[in-house]
């Protein structure tokens, strides 16, 4: 790593703690003695997502996390609250024997953290991952929902 201030290549490392999925380290350079931060995380999954019209991509954290924050938009969930429903799908789908996963299966377990987390946000995204097409659809889905408490 080098010094992000003189471009020096050596630092020595001040403090070093777990820091979500990753780990934080606070470094000095040896030689300007000023101090920074990086973070080092895990590599990303090796995994296939097999699309609903059978096209395989890789799977993006990134994307995941965009998708969620769509049906989040101007509801009271934080980026912290969304960051940690991501890194919690990451580590179980890192579980998995399999190297291929169904988008369909990554969808439900966004589903099932979303509806503990906002309602709203969980329609929102149910609407896209279902395909609503009509109002029907959000009233049967509403019933559901109202039915389960």
């Amino acid at each position: 790593m080098n010094c992000p201030f003189c471009s020096f290549s050596d630092s020595k490392v001040v403090d070093k703690r777990d820091y979500e999925d990753s780990i934080r380290r606070r470094r000095e350079c040896l030689k300007c003695k000023k101090r920074y931060t990086t973070y080092e995380k895990i590599g990303s999954i090796n995994l296939l997502v097999l699309k609903k019209d059978g096209r395989k991509e890789q799977f993006d954290s990134e994307k995941l996390k965009k998708g969620i924050l769509i049906a989040c938009e101007k509801r009271p969930v934080t980026v912290e609250q969304i960051d940690e429903i991501v890194n919690k799908i990451e580590a179980e789908l890192r579980k998995l024997s399999s190297k291929e996963i169904l988008s369909s299966t990554i969808g439900e377990k966004v589903l099932s953290r979303l509806k503990k987390l906002d309602e709203i946000a969980y329609m929102r995204f149910l609407s896209v991952f279902r395909s609503f097409n009509e109002v029907e659809d959000f009233k049967k889905e509403l019933k559901k929902l109202k039915g389960e408490k």
